[in-house]
């Protein structure tokens, strides 16, 4: 007997993806919520972390659930390793296996150098590059054991031209263009990819906080004239979770509608 089954291309996709699972930090707001929407609508199930708003967390499991994935948020400071540690395990006991690790947590204090204390260089580097570390040495070690996962670390293109004013930001962000690349060789051998993604001025709660002459100032320098939005940096990260990109590892794409040109 022969069973002839016809099914959409979109729907082999996500029979691909169902069993997958996507760890995101930071998942509430601007461009970690839009990732957390679009690996979910792939197919993938989701973990995030969240430091503040349970509320929103809620929303969006509540939401997302609806595409009959698993979505759950988690409140985890990403600077403390041992919670970072604990929450791992945790996900894994509620969704097995991690296939894909998405490094968006990150945080800016903008002044100048000269007037920069101590404490403001030190929590942006905690937990820009620190939360980078946690959440990826928390993990790697599985991948390792399973010679299998994707890492995608944001970084900004601060870390790539400099941002007057970021001299910490720009420094963390420099931090995880290099942790990628040297992690990128690290494991390669043992066919986990790692790559980052520098985002321009997105439409985030960050790029808010700006005064208008400020965000003037900013639509003048790049080229395309607008800002981003955080669903065209989430199809970025797609396209690197996706077998598409399966022989890319190492590289930095900058999404920032030509200003770092």
């Amino acid at each position: 007997m022969v069973v002839l089954v016809i099914f959409e291309i979109g729907d082999y996709l996500d029979m691909n993806n169902k069993s997958k699972v996507a760890v995101v930090s930071g998942g509430t707001r601007g461009i970690g919520k839009a990732i957390v929407e679009e690996l979910a609508g792939e197919g993938f199930n989701v973990a995030f972390n969240y430091l503040k708003s349970s509320e929103l967390a809620g929303k969006i499991e509540k939401e997302l659930s609806k595409k009959n994935i698993k979505v759950k948020g988690y409140k985890v400071d990403i600077e403390d390793f041992k919670a970072v540690k604990e929450w791992i395990e945790k996900v894994k006991e509620d969704f097995g296996q991690i296939d894909v690790l998405v490094n968006n947590a990150g945080i800016i204090n903008d002044r100048a150098l000269a007037l920069m204390e101590q404490s403001d260089w030190q929590k942006v580097i905690n937990v820009d590059i620190g939360g980078v570390f946690n959440l990826t040495r928390s993990i790697i070690i599985d991948f390792i054991k399973r010679k299998e996962g994707v890492i995608i670390n944001m970084s900004s293109v601060s870390g790539v031209r400099g941002i007057a004013k970021q001299t910490n930001y720009a420094a963390s962000k420099a931090a995880i263009l290099g942790f990628t690349k040297a992690l990128a060789k690290e494991v390669g051998p043992y066919n986990i990819r790692v790559n980052a993604i520098a985002p321009g001025f997105i439409e985030t709660d960050m790029l808010a906080s700006l005064n208008e002459p400020m965000k003037q100032k900013a639509l003048d320098i790049i080229p395309m004239g607008r800002f981003g939005k955080p669903e065209e940096i989430a199809r970025v990260v797609k396209f690197l979770v996706s077998d598409q990109s399966a022989y890319i590892t190492g590289q930095t794409f900058i999404v920032d509608g030509g200003l770092a040109t």
